[in-house]
């Protein structure tokens, strides 16, 4: 079983920024890769960024150049740091820890929403 708690999200303007986080516990195995997606209403889940125990990073088209993920993997901690926010960027927020291996785990988070308004 792994869990995993998501925090940071909340409401900011647009140009602000915000730091989430998310920390897996339980059985972790590497190599592994932990990440983000998103889906605001009525849209489909996307990818935001993701970053493997080897350090490979992958971003979304939408988010190159204000967001940037980093992972500390003595604590099994995935981060997002989003700068220059845009109203688009608001949605919900899924952490996601997946592990390919012998016995294949792919688990979410419970969300955490990010809302970006004036």
């Amino acid at each position: 079983q792994v869990q995993l708690v998501e925090s940071g999200g909340g409401l900011v303007q647009p140009g602000g920024s915000l730091r989430l986080s998310c920390a897996a516990s339980g059985s972790i195995f590497s190599p592994n890769t932990m990440g983000w997606y998103r889906q605001a209403p009525g849209k489909q889940r996307e990818l935001v960024a993701t970053m493997t125990s080897s350090s490979s990073i992958d971003y979304g088209d939408s988010v190159k150049g204000r967001f940037t993920i980093s992972r500390d993997n003595a604590k099994n901690t995935v981060y997002l740091q989003m700068n220059m926010l845009k109203p688009e960027d608001t949605a919900a927020y899924y952490c996601r820890y997946l592990y390919t291996g012998f016995t294949g785990i792919n688990k979410w988070g419970q969300g955490t929403l990010v809302t970006v308004s004036s």
